[in-house]
């Protein structure tokens, strides 16, 4: 008897579908947020032997290499520079923008002491909200906008990063031309999660604190949005998350971030905070039981009113 083999050829085709969670975890909750950028970012210059020490470097640019050596903590760097110095020069491999350098730098040898004339950071610390937690993927989304260091302008390129438990001990309020600010007091052993990437449209990790007994709403499309009453969660004092009223004037489903414009309208929290204040970025935004957007600008202008992302992009951005 013959036997036939018969190939049975299956073909695959992609399907189009969320890769997130049809209900994701609203927060609230005020973090403290710890990024190491992705070598030393240079934020100045200081005067040696009454001069600028500049070389071909600028605000903004960050060193890699010294030499072959990769840097990406001050230590770092300076041991670096020691171990490869030669006629008071140094190659450093930098980064501008998204193009990469060699340069050759000279150090200035004062008491013993070669001196670059840089002010140098190496990482990051601050204060946000967090927006939503992912039950499924662990991932979060926090911000709503990306983290910048704050005397170059320039992003923060994550090498590595943290999340972890802050307490807010005072409210500074806004006022007309003038953002205010959260205080918080942080307790950076109490670690919340990992910091992999910041954009445009926030910071993104894993959570990996306990979330078993965190409630879940829907994800709220933007078609669905309405103008009218909605709420945001964001915290005022220690770390109590409170629901405060808002009034979404307009919808703007073509911009790329600033999606939802909206104006405080709960008393408490303008008395509290004048309006929206540094730190309330990430707040999420509620509507009819469904989670739509995050708190990410304030207008300086009248600081009760500002700007909103739709949380939908969020969470494309997130599993991206």
């Amino acid at each position: 008897m013959k036997k036939y083999i018969i190939l049975i050829l299956i073909f695959l085709f992609p399907i189009n579908v969320l890769a997130y969670s049809s209900h994701i975890i609203p927060s609230g909750q005020t973090l403290g947020i710890e990024i190491q950028n992705k070598g030393i970012l240079v934020i100045g210059f200081y005067k040696v032997e009454n001069r600028f020490n500049r070389g071909s470097l600028k605000v903004g640019d960050a060193i890699i290499k010294v030499a072959n050596t990769e840097v990406n903590t001050i230590d770092e760097l300076v041991s670096a520079i020691e171990d490869n110095v030669d006629d008071n020069k140094v190659n450093l491999t930098i980064k501008r923008g998204n193009k990469v350098y060699e340069v050759s730098f000279e150090l200035i040898f004062v008491d013993n002491t070669y001196k670059t004339g840089l002010y140098v950071k190496d990482n990051i610390t601050g204060i946000g909200t967090l927006t939503y937690i992912d039950p499924e993927t662990k991932i979060y989304g926090a911000l709503g906008h990306e983290i910048i260091e704050s005397n170059s302008g320039e992003l923060i390129e994550v090498k590595s990063g943290k999340i972890f438990k802050s307490s807010i001990t005072k409210i500074d309020r806004s006022s007309i031309g003038t953002a205010g600010t959260k205080n918080a007091k942080f307790y950076s052993n109490t670690i919340y999660g990992s910091v992999l990437k910041n954009t445009n449209k926030g910071i993104y990790g894993i959570y990996t604190s306990d979330i078993s007994n965190y409630q879940t709403l829907e994800v709220g499309m933007p078609e669905t949005l309405k103008t009218g009453v909605a709420t945001i969660y964001t915290v005022l004092t220690g770390e109590d998350i409170k629901e405060y009223e808002i009034y979404i004037d307009k919808i703007d489903k073509n911009n790329n971030i600033k999606n939802i414009h909206f104006r405080i309208t709960s008393e408490e929290l303008i008395n509290a905070a004048g309006g929206i204040v540094q730190g309330m970025s990430g707040s999420p935004i509620i509507q009819d039981n469904k989670i739509y957007g995050a708190v990410t600008h304030v207008i300086l202008d009248n600081p009760t009113s500002g700007y909103g992302l739709f949380i939908t992009t969020m969470l494309k951005e997130g599993e991206s």
